[in-house]
């Protein structure tokens, strides 16, 4: 389950970092399932013939013109919404940096306290806060009012602003950290900052998967074990056949803030976890449950997390070596009048930042077709599991 955009700003803002980050929300979405169906008023029935063509066919076929029309206009605009977020992003950074506020906000913290690591961190709460207000209109109309216009959010506004602020503050707090450290290699490392710096970003984003599931999502949702026997019997069957280590299932109880159906299979290094949506649940068929929850275990027994860590962390690497050739081109003809001493002054994060998105914007076309890739193989690779292709297309 995702976290909601305050907490992904959390991460996706922390600087350097951004070379993990600003393609992580793409990367986790190839991790788990968030597809959300167009009510048909049946549920699916598992066909004695194994035809996912026909399936798929079948499926398309009691769709209305005007559910398709919908279903393109959301899909579409979520195209739109990236690159509008993205153009947005680099105008809000732009400000920070041509207005010096960066800088203010960097004398700030100095002025605070000697302590190097301190007035990182003292930058990085100024820097979130401004970055949030200034981002909120988009955040809104993004995660709220779009959510809602197509159906697929439940919460009011109340709610929806309380995990904004939950969100704000896991940000505050790991991207505090991630950011001190990354600011503490540059100072040791001026020369060689950007492979430290894209070594030690990969290794914070595997912190972050392996903390995720146990330690932040239970922040906005609760988990609890699932108990109906004849649904949670064949999901442990489906996940023993296929080797992963589970003895429970658990539901999160996602319905309080979105009608998505979704489901993982989430967290290594001991921090394994088979969950399911009460969505789920309440709409679909057991086919459709074991459907999905194939897809979700094939990423895992695919080992689809640390093929995405060593791919991304290839892009990383090369986002920082692109990082370290720009900021010192930019530095050299904005630096003085934006305030800028060096790589190692904070007051350059707005401008990592932008520099960092325009390479990871660049390379959306690489990043969907890694993650394109993983997706249909765990498509096939569900569909030989739970051998449910008329389940699959339903909820698809």
């Amino acid at each position: 389950m995702s976290l909601p955009s305050a907490a992904l700003k959390g991460f996706v803002a922390v600087g350097v970092w951004m070379a993990v980050t600003a393609s992580a929300p793409a990367f986790a979405a190839s991790l788990q399932r968030t597809g959300s169906r167009p009510e048909t008023g049946a549920l699916a029935t598992t066909k004695p013939s194994f035809d996912p063509v026909a399936a798929t066919d079948a499926y398309l076929a009691k769709l209305t013109p005007e559910q398709r029309a919908r279903s393109d206009a959301y899909f579409e605009g979520g195209y739109w919404l990236q690159l509008w977020g993205f153009l947005y992003g680099a105008a809000v950074a732009i400000l920070l940096l041509a207005t010096r506020l960066s800088a203010r906000m960097r004398d700030l913290a100095v002025r605070a306290t000697r302590i190097a690591a301190l007035q990182t961190g003292l930058y990085w709460l100024q820097y979130l806060l401004v970055t949030t207000v200034l981002s909120f209109p988009l955040t809104v109309y993004a995660s709220f009012i779009r959510e809602h216009t197509y159906g697929l959010a439940t919460q009011t506004f109340g709610p929806w602003l309380g995990d904004q602020a939950k969100g704000l503050l896991v940000g505050a707090i790991l991207g505090g950290l991630a950011l001190v450290a990354i600011y503490a290699v540059i100072r040791r490392a001026p020369r060689t900052w950007w492979l430290w710096g894209a070594g030690v970003s990969v290794l914070l984003a595997v912190i972050a998967i392996a903390v995720a599931p146990v330690f932040i999502e239970p922040l906005f949702n609760t988990y609890t074990p699932l108990k109906d026997e004849s649904i949670r019997g064949p999901i442990l069957r489906l996940a023993r056949a296929n080797g992963i280590p589970a003895t429970d299932v658990f539901v999160v109880d996602a319905s309080k803030q979105t009608t998505r159906v979704s489901a993982n299979v989430a967290g290594f290094l001991g921090t394994e976890r088979i969950a399911l949506n009460d969505n789920l649940l309440k709409r679909c068929s057991l086919p459709e449950i074991e459907a999905v929850m194939a897809h979700e275990m094939g990423h895992y027994v695919l080992n689809h997390v640390f093929k995405g860590i060593v791919e991304f962390g290839v892009l990383i690497v090369i986002g920082f070596a692109f990082l370290r050739w720009s900021f010192d081109r930019a530095l050299a003809r904005w630096g003085s009048r934006w305030g800028i001493a060096g790589v190692a002054d904070v007051a350059g994060l707005p401008l990592l930042v932008l520099l960092l998105s325009v390479f990871f914007f660049a390379m959306t076309p690489v990043t969907n077709t890694l993650i394109r890739t993983q997706e249909v193989e765990a498509d096939i690779f569900g569909l030989n599991a739970a051998r449910q292709p008329d389940a699959e297309a339903e909820v698809d």
